[in-house]
C-alpha cells in the first residue's frame, strides 16, 4: 500500500507539493512535523507535513523524502488553522506565511558540498587557471563549500566553473543539510564519588596541602554546596574561588572532579520574589469590570484610556485573572522600544513567567522562546513581544493584549504574507477561544467605529493617574517668530525658554521629529542641484556624525560633498532638518546640558533601546531628542516638557490617513510630559497654528477629530465604509510598468468600475532600481471580499501568462495602511 504527505514548502507556491513515504513512516508522521525534502533540480529544503494520505498525485510522480527532521511536531493545530487564514485573507501562500513565521534555524536549506571525484586521474595540463586553483584547493581540503570557492577565485557567480569541472570528471557536487540550532549547554562540576566518605576526603585534603589553588577549589565547592543545594557551575567555582579554569580542569584530569552538562534557555530571568500587582483607582476599576462584564458576551474590547492613565495595571489584573486558570497570555506591542520598559514592569509581578520575542533576539534565543511557548512550559506562560509574536505555537491561549493598537508599526509591508497583526490577533483568539483587549489613549478611526457599531465593547478611562492633569499645550507660530527674527536655527525663543526653566527645576525634556539624519535635503546655491540617489527617487540624506550621505531606502551611500557635483561651486545649503541637527544646534546652544538621541540609528545593537531608556530614566540624559520611537507608551517620571520641533510636515503627507495620525503622534508625544504630579507642558511648533488638526489636538478633542475624519471617509469611499486592496506593480524598466500596470488596472475596471483608481506613480516612483506603481480597489461593504480576491487572482494569473509581463512583479497589500 502506496502512503504521501502533503508537505508546506518555505517557499511562494500557491498548492502544497506530495511526497512518497514508506508504512512506516507515515505511522510516525504527524502533522507539524518536519522533513528534508528534495525541490527543483538539486535542492533540499525543508517541509512541514500537512497531511498524510494514499492518493498519489496525478499530475507528477512523487518524490520520496530524505529524512525526518522532528521527533514530535513543532506547530499546533490552531497555528496552522491561523496561517490558513492569514494565507487566505492577505492573499498569499502558505509557504510565505511558514517561513516568516518559524524561527530561521527551523529552515535547513541545504548546502552545496563540492568534493574530489572519487576514481580517475586528472590531467592538470586540461585545466584553466580557474580550474586549476579549485583542485588544488581540494588536494589540501576534502570538502568545499560554494562560498568558500567564490573567495579562492575572487567572484561570485561560480557556477560555470564548477560545471566545467563536473564535465571533465575533477569534482562532484552534493547537497548536506546543516541543523542551525544549537542547545546552550552550560557545564557543572562536582566531588568525585570516591571521596564522599570522610576519610577519604580527609586524604584528599592532606595530599593536596602542596597545591594550595586546588585545595582552595575543593573547599570553595564545599562552602557553596553547604549554602545552596543548587549544582555548581564551572564559571561561578572559578568566580568564588578566585582560580582560573585550568586549576579544575587539572583536578578534573586526577579525577578528583568530575564534569557534567546540563542544557540552560540563553535567556533567564534572575530577579528577586516578585511583588503583589498594584491597587486599582476607581478609573481603573471601573474599566477593568466594564471589560470583565464585556467578556461574558463579546470577545473583542477597546480600552481608550487617556495617556498615563495606568491602562498597563488594569493589563495586569487581566493577566493575573488568565494566567491563575493556567492558560497563555499574549502582549502585543509595536516597538520593540516599548518591549524594554513593559518587561521590567511585568517581570516584577510575574517574574520568570514572562517571555519575550522579537527581531533583536537572535535565532538561537528565538527558538528556545518558541520551544517553551509550545510545550506550554511555565516560563512562557506570558509572551511579549513586537507583531511577529503572534505566529507562536499557542495551545492554550487566554487572552491577547495589543496595547497601541492604532498603530501602523502592526502592519507588515514587506516580505509577504502582508497581515495586520491587531486584525490577525482577533482571528488568533477566535480560534483559541480567548478574549481580546485593545488599547490606546487615541484609537485608530476603524477600532472606534466598531466600538460605535457595537462590534466591539467600549471600556474608557478618562482621566490620568493620580488625577494629574493632561499637559498643557501651546501652538508656537514659526512663520510669525521667523518674521520677527525670534528664532534661533530650529527653536523658537518661547521653546528655548521653557527648556530653560524645565532644565532649572531638575527636570528632563523630549523634543520630537519625525526625520532621522542631520538634514533630508543638500542643495547648490549657485545652480540648485541636489545629491540624488542612483536607485531610488529621493535625494540623499546628510548624516553629520559620519559626514556622508545616504539613502534612506536602499541604504547607497557617498562622503559629504565639498563642491557641487553639477556645477563645482562651495556653496553648498541645507534644506529641512533632522534628529542629528536638532542634537548639534542644542549643544551649541545648550554647551553644559546632556543631550541623546533616539533614532534608527543609534539603537541599531542588541541593547540600543534599554541603554538610551535607562541613561534618559537615570536621569543621565537631561534632553532626549527622538522619532516616533520616543511617542509610543514610554513612561518616563521626571519630564515636564515635550517639544514637537515642526507638525506641519506630517500634516501634509500625501495619505488619506495624515490627519488621523497627525493627531494620534501629537497625542502620544504630549502624553510624555508630566506623568507624576506637576502638570506638563507641550510646546508644538508650526507655520499653521489654525490648522483643524492642531486645534483639536491642543484641546484634545478625540471625539471631534472622530467626527470629521468619519464624514470625510463616508464621502470619498474609505474605511471603515470600504476596503482597501493595493496592487503594486514592480520592474526595472519604466515602460514595461506603464504598460502592465495599464493593462492590469482595465482588467479590474471591466470587474469592478469606478471602484478602480490608478494607475499611479507614487510619490517615490522608484525604489532599488525598480520602478513603482500603484493601483488601489475600493471595495464597499455589500460586496463579496471573497469573490473580489477571487477575481484579483484570476487577472494575476492571465497577466502572468503574458510572456512580457511575466518578469514583473506583483504585489497585493490587502486592508494596506
Amino acid at each position: 500500500m502506496a502512503y504521501f504527505i502533503d508537505v508546506i514548502l518555505p517557499i511562494p507556491l500557491q498548492r502544497l507539493f506530495t511526497y512518497s513515504i514508506t508504512e512506516a513512516e507515515a505511522q510516525f508522521l504527524q502533522q507539524g512535523m518536519r522533513v528534508a525534502v528534495p525541490f527543483g533540480k538539486s535542492k533540499v529544503y525543508t517541509a512541514l507535513v500537512y497531511k498524510i494520505h494514499q492518493t498519489p498525485p496525478e499530475v507528477y510522480e512523487a518524490k520520496d523524502i530524505q529524512q525526518i527532521l522532528d521527533e514530535q511536531p513543532i506547530i499546533t493545530s490552531q497555528q496552522l488553522k491561523h496561517w490558513e487564514w492569514i494565507a487566505s485573507y492577505y492573499m498569499a501562500s502558505l509557504g510565505e506565511v511558514f517561513r516568516s513565521a518559524v524561527p530561521s534555524a527551523f529552515l535547513l536549506e541545504s548546502e552545496t558540498i563540492i568534493s574530489k571525484y572519487e576514481g580517475g586521474n586528472v590531467d592538470e595540463s586540461r585545466l584553466k587557471d580557474d580550474e586549476f586553483l579549485i583542485f588544488e584547493a581540494l588536494q589540501h581540503q576534502s570538502l568545499l563549500k560554494i562560498q568558500e570557492i567564490s573567495s579562492i577565485l575572487g567572484k561570485k557567480n561560480v557556477v560555470s566553473v564548477l560545471k566545467r569541472l563536473i564535465d571533465k570528471e575533477v569534482i562532484q557536487v552534493y547537497e548536506e543539510i546543516y541543523e542551525q540550532y544549537k542547545p546552550k549547554l552550560v557545564r557543572y562540576v562536582k566531588l568525585h564519588t570516591d571521596y564522599t566518605r570522610e576519610e577519604n576526603l580527609q586524604a584528599l585534603l592532606d595530599s593536596l596541602n602542596r597545591a594550595k589553588k586546588q585545595r582552595e577549589v575543593i573547599l570553595t565547592l564545599f562552602s557553596i554546596a553547604a549554602s545552596t543545594k543548587r549544582p555548581i557551575s564551572v564559571k561561578e567555582l572559578t568566580k568564588q574561588s578566585n582560580t582560573s579554569s585550568a586549576v579544575i580542569k587539572a583536578l578534573i584530569d586526577k579525577n578528583i572532579l568530575e564534569e557534567y552538562y546540563i542544557q540552560k534557555d540563553r535567556i533567564e530571568y534572575n530577579g528577586d520574589e516578585t511583588e503583589a500587582s498594584k491597587q486599582l483607582n476607581p478609573y481603573q476599576e471601573e474599566a477593568y469590570k466594564t471589560i470583565e462584564n464585556a467578556f461574558k458576551t463579546q470577545d473583542v474590547c477597546l480600552l481608550y484610556g487617556v495617556t498615563s492613565s495606568g491602562k498597563t495595571e488594569v493589563y495586569v489584573k487581566l493577566i493575573e485573572k488568565i494566567i491563575n486558570t493556567g492558560k497563555q497570555v499574549l502582549y502585543l506591542l509595536p516597538e520593540i522600544a516599548l518591549t524594554t520598559q513593559l518587561i521590567t514592569r511585568l517581570q516584577q509581578y510575574f517574574g520568570e513567567k514572562v517571555a519575550i520575542y522579537h527581531s533583536k533576539y537572535s535565532v538561537h534565543e528565538r527558538v528556545e522562546v518558541w520551544n517553551n511557548v509550545l510545550y506550554n512550559k511555565p516560563k512562557a506562560q506570558i509572551v511579549i513581544g513586537a507583531r511577529s509574536s503572534l505566529l507562536l505555537p499557542f495551545s492554550n491561549l487566554g487572552l491577547i493584549i495589543v496595547d497601541e493598537e492604532h498603530e501602523t508599526s502592526f502592519k507588515q509591508f514587506d516580505p509577504a504574507p502582508r497581515y495586520h497583526a491587531r486584525d490577525a490577533a482577533i482571528v488568533l483568539a477566535k480560534i483559541h477561544s480567548g478574549k481580546i483587549v485593545l488599547g490606546s489613549a487615541t484609537p485608530s478611526v476603524e477600532s472606534y467605529y466598531n466600538t460605535q457599531v457595537k462590534k466591539y465593547a467600549l471600556a474608557t478611562i478618562a482621566r490620568r493617574y493620580g488625577d494629574v492633569l493632561m499637559p498643557d499645550m501651546e501652538l508656537v507660530d514659526i512663520k510669525e517668530k521667523h518674521r520677527k527674527k525670534r528664532m534661533k536655527g530650529h527653536f523658537s525663543d518661547r521653546l528655548l525658554e521653557e527648556i530653560s526653566a524645565t532644565l532649572e527645576n531638575g527636570e528632563q525634556v523630549i523634543l520630537f521629529q519625525n526625520r532621522r539624519g542631520y538634514a533630508p535635503i543638500i542643495e547648490c546655491n549657485t545652480c540648485g542641484h541636489s545629491p540624488q540617489c542612483p536607485n531610488c527617487d529621493v535625494s540623499l540624506t546628510y548624516h553629520h556624525y559620519k559626514n556622508q550621505m545616504r539613502c534612506h531606502y536602499c541604504s547607497h551611500h557617498i562622503a559629504m560633498q565639498q563642491q557641487c557635483l553639477a556645477c563645482g561651486s562651495h556653496e553648498l545649503d541645507t534644506k529641512g532638518f533632522g534628529t542629528q541637527q536638532i542634537e548639534q544646534e542644542l549643544h551649541e546652544l545648550l554647551p553644559d546640558v546632556k543631550v541623546g538621541r533616539m533614532d534608527l540609528d543609534t539603537t541599531r545593537g542588541k541593547y540600543g533601546y534599554q541603554k538610551i531608556i535607562s541613561s534618559f530614566e537615570q536621569q543621565e540624559i537631561q534632553i532626549l531628542v527622538g522619532t516616533q520611537m520616543l511617542t509610543k507608551g514610554l513612561d518616563f517620571r521626571n519630564v515636564n516638557l515635550v517639544g514637537i520641533m515642526n507638525a506641519d510636515s506630517m500634516l501634509n503627507f500625501p495619505d488619506f490617513r495624515a490627519h488621523e495620525r497627525s493627531f494620534q503622534l501629537i497625542q502620544q508625544v504630549a502624553g510624555r510630559a508630566g506623568r507624576t504630579k506637576k502638570r506638563g507642558k507641550v510646546i508644538v511648533q508650526t507655520y499653521n497654528p489654525y490648522h483643524q488638526i492642531l486645534q483639536q489636538v491642543s484641546v484634545g478633542n478625540y471625539q471631534g477629530m472622530f467626527t470629521d475624519q468619519l464624514n470625510d471617509r463616508r464621502q470619498f469611499h474609505y474605511p471603515p465604509f470600504y476596503r482597501l486592496i493595493k496592487i503594486t506593480l514592480k520592474h526595472k524598466e519604466y515602460n514595461r510598468v506603464n504598460d502592465s500596470a495599464a493593462w492590469f488596472a482595465k482588467s479590474l475596471k471591466n470587474s469592478f468600475g469606478d471602484n478602480v483608481l490608478g494607475p499611479e506613480f507614487p510619490p517615490i516612483a522608484r525604489i532599488r532600481n525598480l520602478y513603482l506603481k500603484h493601483i488601489l480597489l475600493k471595495i464597499p461593504k455589500q460586496q463579496s471580499l471573497g469573490k473580489t480576491k477571487e477575481v484579483i487572482s484570476r487577472i494575476k494569473i492571465s497577466f502572468l501568462s503574458i510572456s512580457e509581463y511575466r518578469s514583473v512583479r506583483v504585489i497585493i497589500d490587502v486592508d494596506t495602511v
